[in-house]
């Protein structure tokens, strides 16, 4: 294995808004608002800035549900949102990311190598109103994988938490315990990888597949082939994490670099 996608950023589900893709080919990634107020992130929803329009990512919505589960009444509004802290993750200017999702994330993320690849997808929507759809954001080459567990001593948990001071999961945990007991992987990487400055990759397309009534999104073909998908399925409706057999060379050369993209550098054609 050596490419994972992971979709990740703000969305209807924790925003109530996608982030904006605009026809020059720039897009704004906006990190998901933290589950709880006690973290040591000191970015905001109102300090977030915008990069290729005014405002920040707390103009892009009026409203906020921090814990949809187990606190679905709370709402923030208002001074408040402005003051809500975000959850960084992945941090793109100190390549690191963290995760606890259990539905094939933590799993396949775990079994990351150095000199393997975290490729970030997240959905944007056009600012006129077409149809959104997940792209490729950006990604990183992974340096070191480390995995916390509730089973851990206190004092081993603590240290890999502290080896890893960027990542979201450290900045949120308290005394080595980390958010709701789950375990966490913990990647930082190195470069090459970083937030793509425009044109992301395309990776959905959206369709009645034969034999539904209804339209849903699923993986591009083109992307599927090229990238030789071998696990998350086709379905893109919950952000899976895919397990991609490419070689993360070949990974890197298809999606080209990160900064002074050109169009062509969001055409991938299948294998």
């Amino acid at each position: 294995m050596t490419v994972v996608l992971a979709g990740v950023g703000a969305d209807s589900t924790n925003l109530g808004a996608l982030a904006p893709l605009y026809d020059d080919g720039r897009f704004e990634y906006v990190p998901i608002p933290e589950k709880a107020h006690a973290t040591d992130e000191t970015a905001t929803l109102g300090s977030w800035d915008l990069r290729a329009s005014e405002g920040t990512a707390a103009s892009l919505t009026n409203r906020i549900t921090p814990q949809p589960i187990g606190d679905a009444d709370r709402t923030v509004a208002g001074d408040e949102l402005e003051s809500w802290p975000l959850h960084r993750d992945p941090n793109f200017e100190a390549l690191t990311y963290g995760e606890h999702r259990t539905s094939g994330y933590v799993s396949r993320l775990r079994a990351l190598e150095p000199g393997d690849v975290v490729g970030f997808y997240a959905g944007l929507r056009r600012p006129d109103g077409d149809r959104a759809h997940r792209y490729l954001i950006g990604y990183m080459t992974v340096d070191r994988v480390d995995v916390v567990t509730p089973e851990m001593p206190q004092a081993e948990r603590e240290a890999i938490l502290e080896a890893h001071p960027e990542n979201a999961h450290t900045k949120r945990a308290s005394d080595g315990e980390c958010y709701l007991g789950k375990p966490v992987v913990l990647i930082d990487g190195r470069e090459p990888g970083g937030l793509f400055d425009r044109y992301p990759i395309q990776l959905s397309e959206y369709y009645v597949k034969s034999g539904n009534e209804r339209a849903q999104y699923y993986l591009r073909e083109e992307i599927a082939n090229a990238w030789d998908v071998r696990a998350g399925g086709e379905n893109m409706m919950y952000k899976p994490a895919y397990r991609c057999a490419v070689s993360s060379d070949a990974f890197r050369q298809q999606v080209g670099r990160c900064r002074e993209r050109t169009a062509d550098d969001a055409v991938i054609e299948s294998a």
